[in-house]
């Protein structure tokens, strides 16, 4: 159920007072078109279902934002803000208040998914129902009615930013949080047993994701007060000098807390461009494949694996 607080939740995205006074600036919005807008109040509210309903049709006809017609809850939610929306459009009262109004219907709009080419759409259809009516029902002329309907565009362009910029800031929020969820599962810290640890690592190792591998491997160290560590780059293709770098200072950061790191499944390619590039392997354990790491970080610890034999029908005595 999406309730109101769900809705409003709370946004990357913020304004200051400067930032927002900077923005009327940008739209030129002056004290007359203020003064214009004010006028406009009785035409818009007596119509702001009807402007509303008509809104919401247009997006639907689109069919860009299914989630949102989906549930009735977000619909239902959605409209009772954009309502709001076109109550506040013309008290002529654009402060703090009337942005975060916009703020939050712009999440609205992010949770349901809503594409920002559907968004400018379906407000570009809103803001030729709102020059339709104030140019028919405004007093003083025809001249005085598309100043005023000038005026009132100003102010739909200085939303339409603030919402746009909400939409753009969750979806690189949502990217954002998408790559941690992907290196965190690209580059999991497991336990085999106590006192070992296995770090097996896939893809491509750049600088950023790297610095994230040393992280959560000397956070695990600590929490596991883990003495063994088989790190294995069997499925990494290649290393440049940033990265291999990284690698041996992530090895003398796990031993200063206690820890050996044992690097397995040295790749042919990946070993020659460490040798090309200088980098001092000297104190750093290698093995030749993950099988053999295992084994020797098992022997270092103290463990001994004994394999027994038994026919079938035959059991063994102790």
């Amino acid at each position: 159920m999406l309730d109101r607080q769900s809705a409003a939740r709370p946004s990357l995205f913020s304004l200051s007072e400067a930032d927002i006074e900077r923005r009327k600036t940008i739209v030129d919005l002056s004290g007359e078109d203020i003064s214009r807008i004010a006028t406009l109040k009785d035409v818009v509210s007596q119509e702001g279902d009807r402007y509303t309903e008509d809104f919401f049709r247009y997006l639907h006809e689109l069919g860009e934002a299914p989630a949102l017609f989906g549930r009735r809850d977000a619909l239902a939610e959605a409209k009772r803000r954009k309502r709001e929306h076109l109550t506040a459009l013309t008290n002529a009262v654009y402060d703090r208040a009337y942005v975060e109004q916009r703020v939050a219907l712009a999440l609205l709009y992010s949770q349901c998914g809503l594409e920002t080419r559907a968004f400018l759409g379906a407000f570009d259809h809103l803001l030729g129902a709102l020059g339709d009516d104030i140019m028919k029902r405004s007093a003083g002329g025809a001249g005085a009615a598309f100043q005023r309907f000038l005026s009132l565009k100003k102010v739909a362009f200085f939303d339409i930013g603030i919402i746009i910029d909400v939409l753009m800031s969750e979806r690189e929020r949502t990217i954002s949080q998408q790559q941690d969820a992907i290196r965190e599962l690209s580059t999991p810290v497991l336990q085999l047993r106590d006192g070992l640890l296995i770090l097996p690592i896939i893809g491509m190792l750049d600088s950023q994701r790297a610095k994230q591998l040393t992280d959560d491997l000397l956070r695990a160290i600590r929490a596991n007060r883990a003495r063994m560590v088989v790190m294995d780059i069997t499925g990494v293709a290649a290393v440049d000098s940033k990265v291999a770098n990284h690698l041996i200072q992530t090895v003398a950061a796990a031993r200063l807390m206690g820890s050996t790191v044992i690097i397995t499944g040295l790749s042919a390619d990946v070993a020659q461009a460490l040798v090309a590039l200088g980098v001092d392997l000297g104190k750093i354990m290698t093995t030749a494949d993950l099988q053999g790491g295992l084994e020797e970080a098992e022997r270092l610890l103290g463990y001994r694996v004994m394999r027994s034999i038994e026919a079938p029908g035959q059991r063994l005595s102790a």
